[in-house]
């Protein structure tokens, strides 16, 4: 095993990256068994479908990493169990989370991903965990913009006051 020996795979990860993966991976699983239960309050179909291709993109993230601990001799958190599927209408109404809610939740879990990928990649020694990284934040940017794009178009966003200075408006 050499150490920055030019193939960053056959390096030993350090304490930066080990703990970044790991977190990653942990976060990943307990999102994964969140946005479950969230696809079964949601009522929204577009909401649904996205909520099933962030959880198949952190299935995925995962897998990859996953792969990369246990390389190196790094037991990853605990999987949760797959959560049983049930209707929206088998919720009560005020035990049921709102689409935007769900929405909400996620867009914020989505800048936090922003924030860690972008972390990791910034302490990397091995440049494939930074790529793969890169990667992880290309793909959550991805979803992010189909995300914001939605909240838009169903009126779900609740805009901070716009600041409309230097603007011209007709009097």
């Amino acid at each position: 095993m050499g150490i920055m020996s030019g193939n960053s795979k056959d390096d030993p990860m350090h304490y930066g990256e080990v703990i970044g993966c790991w977190a990653y991976v942990g976060a990943n699983k307990g999102l994964i068994s969140a946005y479950q239960a969230f696809i079964n309050h949601a009522g929204d179909e577009d909401l649904k479908k996205l909520l099933h291709e962030a959880v198949d993109m952190m299935k995925n993230h995962d897998k990859q990493l996953v792969e990369v601990l246990k390389a190196n001799g790094i037991m990853p958190p605990p999987t949760l169990p797959d959560r049983p599927t049930c209707s929206a209408d088998d919720i009560p109404p005020g035990a049921r989370f709102m689409d935007p809610e769900i929405s909400g939740a996620v867009s914020i879990n989505v800048g936090q991903a922003l924030v860690s990928c972008s972390q990791v990649m910034g302490q990397c020694l091995r440049e494939d965990i930074a790529t793969m990284f890169a990667k992880f934040h290309t793909d959550k940017v991805m979803f992010g913009a189909k995300l914001l794009k939605m909240n838009k178009e169903k009126g779900w966003i609740i805009p901070p006051p716009l600041h409309l200075n230097g603007h011209h408006t007709k009097e």
